[in-house]
Formats: C-alpha cells, structure tokens, sequence
C-alpha cells in the first residue's frame, strides 16, 4: 500500500527489452534506497512496481514491467532521462497524509488545460467514460502516483468528463507535473471506496428498476441529469 505523498523523482537510467517483458533502472534521490530490498514495491508514476535488482549505494534499482502494464499505464512511453515520481511501500504505522493507494492504474487521463494563477498550478484533466463517475469536486484522486483533492468537476452525457486539481509550489517541486505539458498522459488511481459506493448505488438501481432503467436513464438525460447523482455538465474542453 501507498499514501500517494510522493517521496521525490527518479530518472530512468537504463531500459532493456526482453519478449514479453522490459525492464527499468531507476536512478533515485540520494538516500531513497536506505533500507530498501529486493521483492519490495515502489510507486513509479503510480504503478506498483518490485525491485527485482539493487545498488543502494549508488541509489538505484530494476523493476520488469509486463506488456499489459506498459500498455494499460504510461510507462510504457518512458525512454532515457525521464523523469517520474516516486513513492517507498508505506510502513505499518506509518502517517498517512494523502489516502490510502494500491499502486493499480486504473486508467489514463490526458492533460487539457494548465492555468497558472499566482502561486498556484492548475491542471484540467481529461476523463473517458465510464471513469468520471467515480471523480467528485472535493474527492481524492491520484495522479501519477499523488494523493490530490478534485476542486471541481464536470460530467458529459457519453459519461465522460473532466475534473481540475490545484497544484501549490510544494507539490510542483517534489513531483514531475511541472514538467507536464497539454496532451500529457496521467496514471489516474481512483478512490475505493468512492469506487465501491458508486458500483453499489448503481446495482441496487438497476435491480429494482430493471427494464424500466433505460427509459429513466433517457429521461434524466433529456434534463441534463444523470443516474451518478450530479448534473451533467457540457463545459467546453478548451482553456480554463
């Protein structure tokens, strides 16, 4: 398990290729490594991923990465030099200041929209359906492996959607989003038990409605409504 406090960035050091598999060398902050094992986990980008080899003096250390998670998250489009966060496994006891993560992707989101108001870094995010249903102004979400705070949120009538989180100058110089630029893909993480409570509601609808539930979804849709609780709001894609 991780918090989703991101303990600082890695640089891929090295990148090797083999059928069905390829595998990382990550160069870490200095002192990341202290105590660190082989067969322990490490949030790269938000995937949780073991060591499989280890120089803790020189503070680096490999991770194979299967093909369906180099599809599914965006390691897969990770070359020489760049640049991801990164987060040890959570220790028993330990404080948890973001919420509790497993380190699985759950989808990738692209990058719409960065605004810059003073002293602050926003970022609008793309959501494909049927993943905003899950996303809520003043929820949890992780981005890349960090634990952040939906200020606001929009839904579409496909069930897609975006959502904005505010970023402060401690976020942006412990983590890579900085470096991000419009069109960027995210590791997006949801929430469990936002996951949990959501499918819940939506099964126990369906089970009591059951064939009456398509003429209802019309009808809410017709009011710009949906059966996820909110309104569903069309804001534009573009700037903020």
């Amino acid at each position: 398990m991780f918090t989703g406090i991101v303990q600082g960035v890695a640089t891929v050091a090295a990148i090797s290729d083999r059928p069905g598999l390829r595998s990382f060398t990550l160069q870490f902050p200095p002192g990341f490594c202290a105590g660190l094992e082989i067969g322990a986990s490490v949030a790269s980008d938000g995937v949780c991923l073991t060591v499989t080899g280890l120089d803790a003096q020189a503070d680096r250390a490999d991770f194979d990465v299967m093909q369906q998670s180099l599809k599914l998250t965006t390691l897969g489009g990770l070359s020489l030099g760049s640049r991801i966060n990164v987060e040890r496994a959570a220790r028993d006891g330990a404080e948890i200041g973001g919420h509790p993560l497993s380190g699985h992707v759950d989808f990738q989101a692209e990058l719409l929209a960065i605004h810059q108001p003073q002293n602050n870094h926003v970022l609008r995010i793309g959501v494909p359906a049927p993943w905003m249903r899950y996303i809520f102004a003043k929820g949890y979400v992780a981005i890349n492996g960090a634990s952040l705070t939906v200020a606001e949120a929009g839904r579409e009538a496909d069930g897609a959607g975006w959502f904005e989180v505010w970023l402060i100058p401690e976020t942006l110089r412990m983590t890579t989003f900085g470096d991000k630029g419009v069109g960027a893909p995210l590791n997006i993480e949801i929430e469990r038990q936002t996951q949990v409570l959501v499918d819940t509601v939506r099964d126990a609808v369906q089970e009591r409605l059951g064939p009456l539930l398509p003429a209802l979804e019309q009808l809410l849709r017709d009011r710009g409504l949906g059966l996820d609780g909110l309104p569903l709001q069309t804001a534009p894609r573009a700037g903020l």
